[in-house]
């Protein structure tokens, strides 16, 4: 083999000697140039042909909605049962129901057990996936949204998994703050959140993305909507043990669609370390060191809008069923059921009439018409007495939801696109505290209240919601304004 080599290398280099006298090297510099720069690439990491990431969210969303409720509804049979609570599957029970149940003392200690337990399970997920949200949000900047996507999903299949091991084999109920703790870790349900939203704002273009990210928060309503009426009415003739099967079913679904279905968005993908602080720096940056010196206030501004009108959210359904069962609306099952599903349409109504409104409004006024929708339904809400006024309220509610897109959107424009996994992360981990901060002060101030108004604490969001109402229309004001100087200034020029 070598000696045939040799002969064809030598006549190689023969024939690509120069026949005649003229010197190569015109051509050989040429060869030595750089190539020719490729066309650039537009900025951004844009691919509209990026399949969509709503079916992910929407499946997760089912998952949890169906297992919060009935992991709560499972607390109060098992620890019922176990301590010697007769009456313990009274939940289907019409009406304002037996006036002495509630004095009770058994009764009492099982409902304080399974506040315990809830209180316990929600905190220990919080705290731990505050920690992994801010840590695989950023990291998401830079390895791309798929991973942050899949593991999640792949937790929230994990917590089931663990829930129905509970179920079958009667483990103590300590192992549910087991599973949500492993969920916890692999970022839970916000990290899903955080990069879904992060995925849109890749994907989506300035102008269109308001109303992409109401299409995801109309997702949102509608697996609520599916999980509550689903779920509630397959419970009382399958029990405990298929639901969860479902929702087992609904995270491995999402986290295959995520491993081998959907795209992936980052498009300069570059490899980075996972357990080190400049993630977390790279969260703390946003607010004290933005790309522009005005976005710091206004980040800082945006997210405390986001935090009362989420809070105000999450406090009132939190107490709409007490508020119906109680005297004078006495509701019963189904009527409770027909409210829940009424709050959730409020999802898709908004999803509606934040895309005719932008046809002639900018963004702001329209998340101010959808706190004025917020705020009078829930004055109203707060002074029913009868079910027609009721269901009054719940329909002034249809533009409630409106909002919270043009917030997330607006906080979206605010960072660079290789910041959109912080951001998102950081929203997230507000919107878990949302939750915490409404559980704690709705619920306390409802029982507080009910000696002179039942309504109030209805009342008391409507006034919280005046104070976002102001900062965003200071905004727009001031934005306004700026735009306004700046073009005077040009045309003194």
């Amino acid at each position: 083999m070598p000696s045939r080599a040799e002969p064809s290398g030598s006549r190689a280099g023969r024939s690509l000697r120069p026949r005649s006298g003229r010197s190569l090297r015109p051509s050989m510099a040429a060869m030595a140039a750089p190539p020719p720069a490729e066309p650039p690439v537009p900025p951004g990491r844009r691919c509209p042909s990026l399949l969509a990431v709503e079916p992910l969210l929407f499946l997760a969303t089912v998952s949890l909605g169906l297992q919060g409720p009935l992991a709560t509804q499972y607390l109060w049979d098992r620890l019922g049962a176990e301590h010697g609570y007769s009456d313990f599957n009274s939940t289907d029970s019409a009406g304002c129901g037996n006036g002495n149940a509630t004095a009770d003392p058994l009764r009492q200690e099982v409902e304080a057990l399974v506040s315990h337990w809830n209180l316990y399970i929600n905190l220990g997920g919080f705290f731990v996936s505050l920690f992994s949200v801010t840590l695989f949000g950023p990291w998401s900047d830079s390895v791309g949204r798929r991973p942050a996507l899949i593991l999640p999903a792949a937790g929230m299949a994990l917590q089931t998994a663990i829930y129905l091991l509970v179920m079958y084999l009667e483990l103590h109920v300590a192992f549910f703050l087991l599973g949500r703790i492993l969920s916890g870790l692999t970022g839970d349900y916000n990290l899903i959140l955080a990069s879904c939203f992060s995925y849109v704002a890749d994907t989506s273009e300035r102008r269109a993305r308001t109303f992409r990210v109401a299409i995801l928060e109309a997702c949102l309503g509608t697996a609520g909507m599916v999980a509550s009426i689903g779920g509630g009415q397959w419970r009382k003739t399958q029990g405990y043990i298929n639901l969860f099967w479902l929702a087992f079913a609904a995270s491995l679904a999402a986290t295959l669609y995520a491993a081998f279905f959907l795209q992936e968005s980052v498009k300069q993908k570059k490899a980075a370390k996972l357990f080190t602080l400049s993630h977390y720096k790279a969260v703390y940056r946003l607010y004290t060191a933005p790309e522009h010196p005005s976005s710091r206030w206004k980040l800082a501004l945006y997210s405390l809008a986001f935090f009362l009108i989420v809070t105000v959210h999450f406090g009132a359904k939190d107490l709409y069923v007490l508020y119906e069962l109680g005297f004078p609306l006495c509701w019963a099952s189904d009527l409770i059921g027909y409210g829940s599903a009424t709050s959730y349409l409020a999802y898709l109504s908004s999803l509606v009439g934040l895309r005719l409104l932008q046809l002639c409004l900018e963004d702001t006024w329209v998340a101010e018409i959808g706190l004025l929708s917020n705020i009078a339904g829930l004055v109203v809400i707060s002074l029913a007495t009868t079910t027609p006024l009721m269901f009054t309220g719940y329909g002034i509610l249809f533009l409630s939801m409106a909002a919270t897109p043009v917030i997330r959107s607006k906080l979206s424009k605010l960072v660079s696109e290789t910041e959109q996994g912080a951001l998102f992360a950081s929203v997230a981990c507000v919107e878990g505290l949302c939750s915490l901060v409404a559980t704690g002060v709705f619920n306390s101030l409802y029982p507080a209240t009910l000696h002179f108004m039942r309504g109030f604490p209805f009342l008391f969001g409507a006034i919280i919601l005046l104070i976002p109402a102001a900062i965003l229309g200071w905004i727009q004001l001031w934005d306004s304004k700026h735009d306004y100087n700046h073009f005077q200034d040009a045309r003194k020029d």
